[in-house]
């Protein structure tokens, strides 16, 4: 099947002296997303031929704990629900969830 068009996303990130973040923002021009900031990303590849992981974490230096915390747990949460999409495996999914339940409840994330 021959490429029918494609897209670029965009992601812009402010250094300080020791090559830390210091603002970032990015650009999806097809989902209508302009220059957002953002504070913190996770990103990651599949090498095929290696068969690995490739990442890039990055997170602004004046990140704030309380965000780190839930930033992490919303990315644990889309990840389970990310794996079940992608696996139909109920069993590890509920495992998963049950693990971000326990990480919401040890930092105290969970809103009574």
């Amino acid at each position: 099947m021959a490429v029918q068009k494609q897209t670029e996303i965009k992601i812009d990130i402010s250094l300080d002296e020791n090559n830390v973040p210091e603002k970032m923002k990015w650009s999806a021009p097809d989902g209508g997303i302009s220059n957002m900031v953002t504070k913190a990303m996770l990103l990651s590849f599949w090498d095929p031929e290696e068969q690995e992981t490739l990442k890039m974490d990055l997170w602004v230096k004046d990140m704030p704990l309380d965000q780190m915390h839930l930033f992490f747990h919303q990315t644990l949460v889309s990840l389970s629900e990310t794996f079940y999409e992608a696996t139909k495996d109920e069993k590890m999914t509920a495992t998963m969830k049950d693990f971000c339940d326990y990480f919401a409840d040890k930092l105290k994330l969970k809103k009574n």
